[in-house]
C-alpha cells in the first residue's frame, strides 16, 4: 500500500484515534488542533502535529494541504468550524474529505458542503474510520489480534459467474492467505464455500486475513474500490 499525505484536523478522542491509526499503518498524517495541550500530547504520534486554525484558509494553504490526498475533518466542539473547515478544504481540491458529525442535520449539512463521507462516533469509531479509508472495498473489519481480523467485502462485477477457484480463493486458506468463511447472499448464508461456488451479483465475502493483505483483494477482481460508502 502506497503511503498517502492526510490530514486530520481536530484532536479530540475522535480525531487522535483517526490521525494515531493512520500514522500507524504507515501514512503520513498532519494533525491539526487549536488545543495546544492536544498539540504536545499527538508529538511523536502523527508525522507533524500543528496548533492551527483550520477554518483560516491562508493557515491551511501556508501548511500546504491544499496538496494532501484526503482530508478527516474531526472537529467537535464548533458545528460551525467543522463545516467552515469542509467549505475550504473542498474548495482547495482535496480528493476525499471524511468529516465528523455531532447530529443528523450536521450530517446532511455536511454533506452538502462537499464532504465525501459523514461518519458519527457514537456509531464509528476512530480505528474503524482510519482502516476503511484506505480499504474502501470493506463494508466492516472486527480485528481479532494485531493485524489480523475478519472482513466483509463487497464483490465487484468483474467477479459475477467466476468461481472461488478462478480467483484463487481456493481451500481453507487461499494463495494470499485469505480464508473465504461464508458468502453473504441476499437472505442466505453459505458458510464455508467450496471452491467451485460461483460468486453472484451483491454477493459479499466473508473472509479471515492479515490486515495488510486485504490490498490483494484487488488482484482477485473481489473487491469494489469505487467508493467508502455502502449503498
Amino acid at each position: 500500500m502506497a503511503n498517502s499525505q492526510v490530514v486530520v484536523i481536530g484532536l479530540g478522542r475522535f480525531g487522535a484515534s483517526v490521525a494515531f491509526t493512520l500514522y500507524q499503518m504507515g501514512h503520513d498524517v498532519l494533525a491539526l488542533e487549536t488545543d495546544e495541550a492536544l498539540v504536545q500530547e499527538a508529538m511523536g504520534k502523527v508525522t507533524y502535529s500543528v496548533r492551527a486554525d483550520a477554518t483560516q484558509e491562508n493557515v491551511l494553504r501556508e501548511l500546504g494541504v491544499p496538496n494532501f490526498d484526503m482530508a478527516v475533518v474531526a472537529i467537535g466542539s464548533s458545528v460551525e468550524a467543522s463545516i467552515m473547515a469542509t467549505v475550504l478544504l473542498k474548495s482547495m481540491g482535496i480528493p476525499y474529505i471524511v468529516a465528523r458529525a455531532r447530529t443528523p442535520l450536521h450530517g446532511r449539512t455536511l454533506e452538502r458542503v462537499g464532504a465525501d463521507v459523514v461518519v458519527h462516533p457514537e456509531q464509528e469509531t476512530g480505528q474503524h474510520v482510519a482502516r476503511n479509508l484506505f480499504h474502501p472495498e470493506v463494508q466492516d473489519y472486527m480485528e481479532i489480534s494485531p493485524n489480523f481480523g475478519i472482513s466483509m467485502v463487497r464483490t465487484s462485477a468483474q467477479a459475477v459467474d467466476r468461481t472461488l477457484k478462478d480467483m484463487g480463493l481456493t481451500g481453507a486458506r487461499d494463495k494470499y492467505g485469505l480464508a473465504v468463511l461464508a458468502i453473504r447472499r441476499g437472505q442466505d448464508i453459505i458458510l464455508l464455500p467450496a471452491e467451485d461456488e460461483r460468486i453472484h451479483a451483491d454477493d459479499t465475502l466473508v473472509l479471515a486475513s492479515k490486515e495488510d493483505l486485504l490490498d490483494r483483494l484487488r488482484e482477485t477482481g473481489v473487491a469494489q474500490l469505487s467508493a467508502l460508502r455502502e449503498g
